[in-house]
């Protein structure tokens, strides 16, 4: 199978989708199908080096194109990739039998364009609330939150299928009129992942009065609420250590001066952070999965989330952590301090986690989003076989990318047409 993936990001960045993004990529080399990844140019001077899979022999390079973007005003760690006549000519050159388009809002919008022209079925994954960022950061220019769904409406419609990481972000796709939804969650990887990395030495470090280590990982943006561990920093006998970087650090650092900020971390040393927690805790009401998550239940840590999004999914409420109402602070900290009284739940509620997602591997997740594939081929080949031609193309508008803040930075006019039936 031939199939070509247009994200919004892809490393040298580090999130959610880019992380996703490459285990799909990977897993489809692996499986013998050839993918070719189109995204944004990264910020100038970031290393780009080649993604190979595999070893010796049998290694494979991934090809990849890169469009050139600009920063995010205000957020430069995000591109916006410009127009450019190399995402059509890239996505034709490869003859794909499928689109993925990952998180599409932007790039993403013109890969539905192009793969509508060519008569190709496109897959569409929701991975980011883009709604919820408009509301969080106020966008200005009249790009607010209804206007975010109408964006996200459009271009999810014209999609064969939508793929959703969450049944609260189903749930919420579907309320707000995009159709063809259906569930594909993320896999997490238990052996890099593991009890075992936990390390003493590094916890002494970092707690040398023999505090509760309570973690926050993830990007420091308004979006992920991490002010709301300013009450449990504030607890005694707990210290707060908070790993990523983004425009809210200054904030974080004035707001919790007991807090260690450790920066953004990967790798095996990440996964030595994440071990050596005694709990974790993710403060983002806007997650539609939160992977950090699941990568805490791996490493065997009991976990706190807020009861929105995906997490509700995750957490198993007085089974692997708890669930607080979202955007309480103060629920937060009682939940910290519940917590770090009782290492023994602590220990049973790690326990329960490391076991629940032992099975969530990327290979296990990676053959569902085949058969969504080979589904929506079937469908395509169906349809075509039918009607006697390919689905009608999508029209894209003037695409202006002066933006309001930092979350969702695309002007209104860049607009896909609903031409499409739904």
């Amino acid at each position: 199978m031939r199939v070509v993936i247009v994200t919004e990001s892809f490393p040298p960045e580090v999130n959610g989708v880019a992380h996703s993004v490459l285990r799909t990529a990977e897993h489809l080399v692996r499986r013998g199908h050839q993918p070719l990844v189109v995204t944004p140019t990264p910020a100038r001077g970031a290393e780009c080096p080649p993604q190979t899979f595999g070893a010796g022999a049998d290694a494979a390079e991934l090809p990849v194109v890169r469009i050139p973007s600009v920063p995010l005003p205000g957020y430069p760690q995000v591109r916006i990739a410009l127009p450019s006549r190399q995402l059509a000519a890239a996505v034709a050159g490869h003859r794909p039998d499928l689109v993925h388009l990952a998180s599409p809002f932007v790039l993403g919008a013109r890969g539905m364009q192009v793969a509508a022209r060519l008569g190709v079925p496109a897959v569409a994954v929701y991975q980011t609330d883009l709604a919820g960022y408009a509301h969080a950061y106020r966008a200005g220019r009249g790009l607010g939150e209804a206007a975010a769904w109408r964006r996200i409406r459009t271009v999810h419609r014209a999609a064969a299928r939508t793929l959703a990481p969450s049944t609260p972000a189903a749930q919420d796709l579907t309320a707000h009129g995009v159709p063809r939804v259906q569930l594909w969650p993320r896999g997490v990887d238990s052996a890099r992942f593991h009890p075992r990395h936990r390390d003493e030495a590094l916890h002494r470090a970092l707690a040398p009065g023999g505090e509760v280590l309570v973690g926050y990982v993830g990007r420091l943006a308004p979006e992920k609420r991490v002010d709301l561990l300013a009450a449990a920093s504030a607890l005694p006998g707990v210290r707060v250590v908070v790993i990523g970087d983004g425009p809210s650090a200054p904030g974080l650092k004035a707001s919790m001066p007991g807090a260690v900020f450790l920066g953004r971390r990967t790798g095996e040393e990440l996964a030595r952070c994440f071990a050596t927690l005694d709990m974790f805790v993710h403060t983002g009401p806007l997650e539609t999965f939160c992977q950090t998550i699941q990568e805490a239940m791996a490493s065997g840590v009991p976990v706190i989330g807020p009861a929105a999004g995906g997490p509700l999914d995750l957490v198993g409420h007085h089974r692997t952590g708890l669930l607080v109402p979202p955007r309480d602070g103060a629920a937060v900290a009682r939940a910290v301090a519940a917590l770090a009284a009782d290492p023994g739940l602590r220990a049973a509620y790690g326990r329960a986690g490391r076991a629940e997602v032992t099975a969530r591997t990327w290979e296990a997740v990676g053959d569902m989003l085949l058969r969504h594939y080979e589904e929506v081929l079937a469908e395509h080949r169906g349809a075509v076989s039918v009607d006697g031609a390919a689905p009608r193309s999508v029209a894209v508008g003037p695409e202006a990318v002066g933006v309001g803040p930092e979350a969702v930075g695309v002007a209104e006019s860049a607009t896909v047409s609903e031409e499409l039936p739904v």
